[in-house]
């Protein structure tokens, strides 16, 4: 299935791309939102790229712009990765949160139970444990937890009982056997949902460290930013969005000292970032592509 980028003329807008300036997509993906990037930047411009997917690294092998870098890397690691190249600041950073149209259509990926798979779930397949692997050997009380923080399922209790009871006999290690242990074990549905789409996107953003991800890029891009350099990021899920949105909100709002406190006011805590906007996709983007109903984009600008 082709990959169709979310929120894209919005989230370039928010960017307000200088056709001279350097900018970071920290999720490469298939590549849409950078090639539209590419399009917006003159001959002097730089478009540095981050995805720790290994098959997202192979598709940006087919853009040979001298003025684009991809670099095969978690975006947590943006700081690091930018000092490498010698990039020492930057006019916009753009974060798309989350797993990509491929990566679910992928059945070997096993993120999703509509087609049987081994039980991965990894963005990087190049390391770390799978799912199946952590199933393995996780107590009842962690898978419990991380069911219901991740997923907010309320059945978390039920899910996690049922599968250290599922492993005793077999290893729990296909998406379709574990859809359907999550399925019986959930009491009630929600309506045009399968029962187990919460426990699916609960393993797989804890196996991807997605949130704790997300809590390091942020002020890493901050500090990336060039003053005027903006920071837009695409999210599709409420626990996402909550970091984003109290992040950006805590730079745009500096905690301030008692009011008796003798300070001038060059004394007084600036904020190092305004807020720009929020923005959703219109009905008809939702039409030819509704995943975009779920996302929110989020805009700050780093301030002097």
């Amino acid at each position: 299935m082709e990959h169709i980028p979310v929120l894209l003329a919005e989230a370039l807008d928010a960017l307000a791309v200088r056709p001279d300036g350097v900018y970071v997509d920290g999720t490469f993906g298939r590549g849409g939102h950078s090639r539209a990037l590419l399009a917006r930047l003159g001959p002097g411009g730089r478009l540095i790229a981050l995805d720790r997917d290994p098959s997202a690294i192979a598709a940006g092998q087919a853009i040979t712009d001298p003025r684009f870098t991809l670099v095969h890397a978690r975006f947590a690691e943006m700081g690091a990765e930018l000092e490498q190249l010698g990039v020492h600041g930057v006019d916009g950073v753009l974060l798309d949160i989350g797993v990509s149209s491929p990566q679910l259509d992928e059945a070997a990926r096993g993120m999703s139970f509509r087609q049987d798979a081994p039980l991965d779930m990894r963005m990087d397949t190049s390391r770390g444990e799978t799912v199946a692997q952590w199933l393995a050997r996780a107590d009842e009380a962690d898978i419990r937890e991380v069911i219901r923080d991740y997923g907010e399922e309320r059945f978390a209790s039920a899910i996690a009982k049922a599968i250290v009871a599922a492993r005793s006999e077999r290893p729990v290690d296909t998406t379709y056997q574990l859809a359907q242990i999550v399925a019986a074990a959930v009491r009630t549905r929600e309506a045009g949902q399968h029962p187990a789409t919460r426990s699916f996107q609960a393993l797989r953003i804890f196996i991807n460290q997605e949130l704790e991800e997300l809590s390091l890029v942020l002020p890493q891009a901050l500090a990336a930013l060039r003053p005027g350099g903006r920071l837009a990021v695409i999210s599709f899920h409420s626990l996402e969005d909550r970091i984003v949105k109290r992040y950006m909100a805590d730079q745009a709002s500096p905690p301030q000292p008692p009011r008796n406190l003798p300070l001038r006011a060059d004394q007084l805590p600036k904020p190092t970032m305004k807020l720009i906007g929020r923005f959703r996709a219109g009905n008809d983007e939702v039409a030819r592509n509704p995943r975009a109903r779920s996302a929110t984009l989020r805009v700050a600008e780093k301030v002097a």
